[in-house]
Order: C-alpha cells, then sequence, then structure tokens
C-alpha cells in the first residue's frame, strides 16, 4: 500500500474524528441551551404514542441526539410520568429525528460546501464559550459543533479520492442482493466501532458524492447504520432497570424489522424515483439517500403506531415486573441528564413516603397489616437513593435544580429519622395508642396519617402540605400543654414517675414525628413544583 495512500486513510479517518466531536460539541451547547424546556415539552405534549413520535422526532431534530431522548422517556417512565406505551411512540420518533443529521450533511456540507466558509464561526463560538457563560457559552458551544462539523466533511471529501482505487478494486462488494446484505453488515459493524449513526451516515453521503460507490449500495450502508444503533441499546439493558431492559430490546425489535423492510424497499424506491424525476438520481444522488433514509424510518413509525399499545402489552409480558426488591437500580446514564434523574428519585421518595405512611396508618391502628411493611428493607432503600444523589454534581447556577436536590435531600432525611423514631420508640406508640392522657393528640395525629395518604393518591401535595402544617403546630400546643399538665400531676403525685415518664416520652415522640410529616409534606410539593409536575400551591 503506498505511502500516499495510507496519509489519506488516515485523512479520511481524522474527517470522520472531528466530525463527531462536532456532533458531541454542538448536541453538548443544544441540551444546555433549550434542554431543560424540550424535555418540559416533551413530557407536556405526549398524550397517545402518536403524539410521543412528534416530539420525540421533533426533540431529537432540535437535541441532535436520539441517546438523550432515549434517556429522558426511559426516565420518565420509571418516575410514573409516562406510561410504557406513550414512551415507545417517543423511542420510534427519535429515528426519524435522527435523519435530519442527513439532511444538514448533504444540503449544508455539500450543496452549499460551508467547510471553509464556517470556519470564523468556530472561532465565535470558542470565544463565546471562554468568555462568557450560561445562555452565550451554550450558543458558543452549539455553533463551535456545528462549525466542527463541516470541517470534518470536507476533511472526508478531500481524501476520499485518494482511496478510490483501494475500495473498488478489494473492499466494496458488487451491487447484489449478497452485495447489500455485505454492506448491512458493514453498516452495522461501523455504527458499532463509532458509536454514531450519525458519523456513518455522513460517511456514507461522502462516498456516494464522490461516485466511490452507487446509490443501492450507499442506502444498504444507511440500513446498516440504523440497525447498528441498537447495539448500544443491547448493550444498556444489561444489569438495567426493568425500564431500561423494556426499552432497549423494543428498540432493538423495531429498528431490525424496519431494517429488514428497508433493504427490500431499495430496489422499489430507486425505481419509483427514477421514473418520476428521471435526473434526481444522477444530480442529486446525496437527497435522494437522506430521503429513503428518512422514507423508510418514517414508514416504519407509521406501520408500527397502531400496534403501539400491542407492543407495549407483548415488551410487558417478555419483560415482566419483578416483586419489591432490597434495592432500587439507577442506570449510569441518568447521570447525564440531570431533571429526568430528579424526577425518578422524586417518585422513589413518594413510593418509600406512602409506604411508611401505611405503616404507621395500620401501626396506629394495631393491626396486623402493618407487618407488610418492612421498615428495614425501606430504609436498605433509602441509602441507596442518598448514595445516587450524592452522585449527582450540581452548582448553584442551575437554581431550580439545585432547589430540587436540596428538597430531595431534605426529604430523605427526615424519612430516615421518621423511621429511626418507629423502630426505637415501639414502646411510645403503644402508649399513645391506649393513654386517656394522651388521646386527643393521638386522634389528632391518626387523622394526619390518614389526611397524607389521601392527599398524596390524589397527588394534591399542597392540600397535604396545609393540613400537615397545621396539624403540627396543634400538635406542638397540644404537646406543650400536656407536659405542663403531666408534670404537675407527676409532682401531686396523681401520676406515677413511671407513668408520667412514660407519658413525656410518648409526647416527645408525637411532636417529633408531626413535625418530620410536616417537613416532608413541604420538601416534597416544593420539589414537584420545581419539576414543573404541578402547579404550585
Amino acid at each position: 500500500m503506498r505511502i500516499e495512500t495510507i496519509l489519506d486513510i488516515s485523512q479520511v479517518l481524522g474527517g470522520v474524528g472531528i466530525f463527531m466531536i462536532g456532533m458531541i460539541i454542538m448536541t453538548e451547547g443544544l441540551r444546555a441551551l433549550a434542554g431543560d424546556r424540550i424535555r418540559k415539552a416533551l413530557m407536556h405534549f405526549t398524550r397517545t404514542p402518536a403524539s410521543g413520535a412528534l416530539t420525540g422526532a421533533i426533540t431529537t431534530a432540535i437535541l441532535q441526539s436520539s441517546s438523550a431522548t432515549t434517556v429522558a422517556a426511559v426516565g420518565f417512565v420509571g418516575a410514573g410520568l409516562l406510561a410504557f406505551p406513550e414512551a415507545l411512540g417517543i423511542i420510534f420518533g427519535a429515528n426519524i429525528g435522527t435523519t435530519v443529521t442527513g439532511w444538514m450533511v448533504a444540503l449544508l456540507g455539500f450543496k452549499l460546501k460551508l467547510g471553509t466558509v464556517i470556519l470564523p464561526f468556530i472561532l465565535l463560538g470558542a470565544m463565546l464559550k471562554l468568555f462568557f457563560s450560561d445562555k452565550f457559552a451554550a450558543i458558543g458551544y452549539a455553533l463551535a459543533g456545528f462549525g466542527l462539523i463541516f470541517v470534518g466533511i470536507e476533511w472526508m471529501q478531500g481524501a476520499m479520492a485518494g482511496v478510490e482505487s483501494l475500495l473498488l478494486q478489494k473492499y466494496l462488494p458488487e451491487d447484489t442482493w449478497t452485495g447489500r446484505l455485505e454492506l448491512l453488515i458493514v453498516g452495522i459493524i461501523v455504527t458499532i466501532i463509532t458509536q454514531s449513526s450519525s458519523a456513518g451516515v455522513a460517511a456514507a453521503l461522502t462516498l456516494l458524492y464522490t461516485g466511490l460507490i452507487g446509490f443501492e449500495q450507499a442506502a444498504a450502508l444507511v440500513v446498516g447504520m440504523d440497525v447498528g444503533t441498537t447495539f448500544t441499546a443491547a448493550i444498556a439493558t444489561v444489569g438495567g432497570s426493568v425500564e431500561v431492559k423494556r426499552t432497549g430490546i423494543s428498540h432493538v425489535i423495531y429498528n431490525f424489522f424496519t431494517g429488514c423492510m428497508a433493504l427490500f424497499l431499495i430496489t422499489p424506491y430507486t425505481v419509483a424515483l427514477s421514473w418520476s424525476v428521471p435526473d434526481f438520481l444522477n444530480e442529486h444522488a446525496e437527497l435522494a439517500l437522506v430521503g429513503f433514509h428518512t422514507f423508510f424510518n418514517t414508514l416504519g413509525v407509521i406501520l408500527v403506531l397502531p400496534f403501539a399499545g400491542k407492543f407495549a402489552a407483548m415488551m410487558e409480558r417478555l419483560i415482566p415486573k419483578p416483586k419489591r426488591s432490597l434495592h432500587y437500580k439507577f442506570e449510569e446514564g441518568l447521570l447525564e441528564d440531570i431533571p429526568v434523574a430528579l424526577s425518578l428519585v422524586q417518585k422513589y421518595l413518594l413510593d418509600e413516603w406512602k409506604n411508611v405512611l401505611r405503616y404507621m396508618h395500620y401501626r396506629l391502628a394495631n393491626k396486623h397489616e402493618a407487618e407488610k411493611f418492612d421498615l428495614v428493607k425501606i430504609e436498605k432503600r433509602l441509602e441507596e437513593i442518598e448514595m445516587f444523589c450524592d452522585r449527582i454534581h450540581l452548582s448553584q447556577s442551575e437554581e431550580t435544580n439545585w432547589k430540587r436536590l436540596i428538597d430531595i435531600i431534605h426529604i430523605t432525611d427526615h424519612l430516615q429519622r421518621l423511621i429511626d423514631r418507629c423502630q426505637e420508640d415501639q414502646r411510645s406508640i403503644d402508649y399513645l395508642m391506649r393513654s386517656e392522657y394522651l388521646k386527643e393528640g393521638f386522634e389528632w395525629f391518626y387523622e394526619d396519617v390518614e389526611f397524607q395518604l389521601k392527599s398524596l393518591e390524589k397527588q394534591n401535595y399542597n392540600e397535604a402540605t396545609i393540613f400537615g402544617r397545621k396539624s403540627a403546630r396543634k400538635i406542638r400546643k397540644f404537646v406543650s400543654h400536656s407536659r405542663e399538665t403531666l408534670t404537675s400531676m407527676m409532682a401531686d403525685d396523681s401520676v406515677s414517675i413511671i407513668e408520667g415518664g412514660n407519658a413525656l416520652e410518648a409526647l416527645k415522640w408525637l411532636r417529633r414525628t408531626s413535625a418530620h410529616i410536616a417537613r416532608i409534606s413541604k420538601h416534597l410539593e416544593a420539589a414537584f413544583a420545581r419539576a414543573g409536575e404541578m402547579k404550585p400551591g
């Protein structure tokens, strides 16, 4: 192999690398610029699988990252904010959104040839990132990444001519069914190696544009790259939560069948295009290729959407939800999308809060159902939540998420202390239930627990906060008055020292637990309000 050819191959690989770096930088900038707003839109506009597909496509097109969209969808399902069929719609739609990169490359990279023109914008983006913060820094990051994409394309274009003979003579199969299948496999392998279907599609477009391969060969490569994107999803399911496994395997099954369909559509698409617009394939082959990419992905979504409910039911049967385990599973990918991670943590904390309230409700009513709730296991799960929160790194500049995380830390802390009170002060609970001296306080407390549960079932967090605050205030006054009365009765021997001591311990337990309930309710309401998942009271 000649030195010149080796240098050309090196330049091609460098061009792919620059393109990938550009995609990563641009995605990070766009996510910082519009991520929160898009995430909220994704959640609020997804009502059916069809609306999920539309929002998934738009979100992916804007963020230029199907993985960011998928992580958000999985997080929403895990947090109970979306049903699985709606989340499937988002994931299917993300496949359409990824085709926007191809259009951007074909129109701006090949038709307008922005590779050289865009260079000053890379400098501008770098300056914005270096000397500004927040919004302008994000714009700079997105702008620099956008520029690098087209620099990478230009490098690939310039080097392809040098490897033409090597590719045509030794490596590229002929345009036969066997050849297309080989190219499909090549597309899968390229995507697995680069972990970016966008980079693979850009490379296929460059090969087509420089005349190294025909349209049908390029189409087979692109189909393979579409199927190859599922490799990451499949790997992510190993050791993952039920939501992740269902999502990842759904993605694999859907893309496999879409890829098979697309492989058989290459010839009909070519014939139809040649018949309707005779010279289009010769003059604008790269546009025809991205059109085919969009066409088969859109057709796949249209065909699968009517069966989204049945598809979801099938996946739920294939991967059933396990019984409540000792530990929660937090995916590493969630740390890339902090608001979604916080929503999932809130959902888990809400579940545990309900469990503790149910335990207290049954325990105070002296019912055996209280034994169903293992406080030790709940405490262990809270420790898992606490450890995950410790891995979430935020600065005070990210005000909403910062305050939300603080609320979550408060909820976790008060829940742990409340569980400790329930475990360690069983005698105080028993005394509270049978004491005539403390009957009024016990009834108020029992009413508070009952009301908290009902409010949470209705998702009326503001109502729970107001009642909890009022109840804690009443109980605090009751405890203060009862302590004075009891100490006086103990002094004049109306009540024995032992009996009075038990009553005072029960009063202390009553005051502390009612305060914990009030604070948990307050921070829970604040966390959901900051997340935009409820209207603040």
